[in-house]
């Protein structure tokens, strides 16, 4: 079979989409196009219709068809069946089959011709698959964004941190009618200007040469002007910067304040720094590659109870060296948990039944080179509540001034490490912020949204506990539904792969991993 091309058109024979699978001029397909009404006979129905160079084989789509131009010499049966993949296709991107919907949609549609024929012949594609291979999105990015996002609010809750212990020290030194730590020494000068709530925060500086710096910082807040002289003393035994300390409006407005002006705020946090080199792409990346990622959904009742839970992995291989092309793949799948696993459809089963290696089924051809291949996925869909990572239980209680509200996570999978955990918490608008009592982590506000977020930047088997209590005026169910999100480096389903080899001697093959858990939705309702 050599299909030439393949179009949408409408019954006059204009060409809505086009797409040629070998070298054609456009004077060609328009001219093909054209002459295909005219062939075909009125009252009477066919699938195809054939001139003396090329044979049309089409269906009708309400008021457009579906067509296909191929040789003359192709397997009219694998013709037929392609058509009805391609009708199948455009369905799946046009509400309807009109020609203003197929012209707006027009690139999708062509990225899914591409993924069904290449150079002419049909590739072993089916509908589900060729949904994965156009809605691939980016992991990179993904990574990228979690990790930035680490990075800021993990120095905010330092740095508010850092503030209330220093602030702390202040009041203690006071009553006790001594000066203030972390000024003894710099006389009166060390502070100027003038209001009469303390503003405390945080800020690690390491210079290379000189041992003491100040720099002077202004800030205005409600038209109130305060400045500050910063100090950073380096002496020759080990021992922390010192921190800054001024006057000003209370510690979360201040710090607001420095960052809606675009101070960049920098922390040395151990768990930020963790999490940084946990969530980031491996540095190195070999000539043979794989990436080993879970997707999670979940959905839980207020009450308890799990009403739906999926997790669907993927290992995916790419091989930059053609020398490494014909491998195998060792996995290892201590899953306990009723995976449902199926491989790529050029991979041998056989094979990975019996010895879990991944292998082609022809080992004389090699995998292929600069392309990112899915090799093996699984599917987990159960209902069983012992398989939640990480429960999230919510009591709001009604009281005389609104509702209080008792929030508490734990991690059951105690296994997985999670990081940049975020639990959002609808909050009642226009009724100000929510007054918080005990908190494990850290919170936001976001009054536009009417959202109260907690952010925790790791849970694991150390903190596999918290809890966050705040009071706002409110009914129950003002507080549901509950969205978790989080990323992991380790995957929930215990599948990975444990060695690469050659096909020939069984040599081993040297390469880099990453292994990622996302979630794709993670509501408590």
């Amino acid at each position: 079979m050599v299909l030439l091309a393949t179009a949408v058109c409408t019954k006059a024979g204009k060409a809505i989409v086009s797409r040629q699978f070998v070298e054609m001029t456009r004077t060609r397909i328009e001219g093909l196009l054209a002459a295909f009404p005219k062939l075909m006979n009125t009252g009477k129905q066919h699938t195809f219709v054939e001139t003396e160079s090329v044979r049309y084989v089409y269906q009708p789509l309400e008021k457009l068809y579906m067509v296909l131009i191929t040789t003359k010499n192709s397997n009219i049966l694998e013709d037929l069946e392609t058509l009805r993949l391609f009708s199948r296709v455009i369905p799946e991107y046009c509400r309807v089959l009109e020609e203003s919907e197929i012209s707006e949609h027009c690139f999708d549609l062509i990225f899914a011709f591409d993924e069904i024929v290449a150079l002419g012949y049909r590739e072993n594609v089916n509908l589900a698959q060729i949904r994965t291979f156009t809605e691939m999105d980016s992991h990179e990015e993904k990574v990228f964004r979690a990790v930035r996002e680490t990075q800021e609010r993990e120095a905010k809750a330092e740095m508010r941190r850092k503030a209330k212990e220093l602030q702390q020290a202040r009041r203690d030194a006071e009553r006790q009618g001594k000066k203030a730590p972390g000024f003894g020494g710099f006389g009166s000068s060390a502070v100027s200007g003038g209001t009469s709530a303390s503003v405390i925060t945080d800020t690690i500086i390491e210079p290379e040469k000189p041992k003491v710096m100040a720099g002077a910082m202004r800030a205005d807040a409600a038209g109130l002007a305060c400045e500050a002289v910063l100090y950073i003393i380096r002496p020759s035994g080990p021992s922390k910067a010192l921190k800054l300390g001024a006057k000003g409006k209370d510690v979360e407005n201040f710090v607001d304040k420095l960052k809606s002006e675009g101070e960049h705020v920098s922390t040395t946090s151990k768990r930020s720094s963790e999490a940084a080199k946990v969530l980031s792409p491996p540095i190195n990346v070999e000539s043979v590659h794989l990436k080993v990622e879970e997707k999670i959904s979940l959905t839980c009742g207020r009450d308890g109870g799990l009403q739906n839970m999926e997790v669907h992995g993927m290992i995916t291989l790419r091989v930059s060296d053609d020398k490494y092309g014909r491998i195998r793949l060792q996995v290892e799948n201590d899953d306990k948990k009723g995976v449902q696993l199926q491989t790529h459809p050029n991979v041998d089963k056989k094979l990975f039944t019996t010895d879990c290696l991944i292998g082609l089924k022809n080992p004389d051809k090699s995998f292929p080179l600069n392309n990112d291949v899915g090799v093996l996925k699984w599917r987990l869909q159960t209902t069983d509540e012992s398989l939640i990572p990480l429960t999230i239980n919510c009591w709001p209680s009604e009281s005389a001034t609104g509702c209080d509200v008792n929030i508490e996570y734990e991690l059951q999978e105690e296994s997985l490490e999670l990081n940049d955990v975020s639990i959002l918490i609808p909050v009642p608008a226009g009724l100000g912020a929510p007054v918080i009592g005990d908190i494990d982590g850290d919170y936001r506000h976001d009054s536009r949204r009417s959202i109260l977020e907690w952010c925790l930047p790791v849970i694991d088997a150390k903190n596999k506990t918290g809890s966050l209590e705040f009071s706002i005026a409110g009914q129950p169910n003002d507080f549901f539904p509950i969205n978790v999100s989080f990323v992991s480096k380790k995957n929930y389903c215990n599948i990975q792969v444990s060695g690469i080899s050659h096909v020939e001697g069984n040599s081993p093959v040297r390469y880099s991993s990453e292994t990622m858990l996302l979630v794709d939705k993670y509501e408590i309702l």
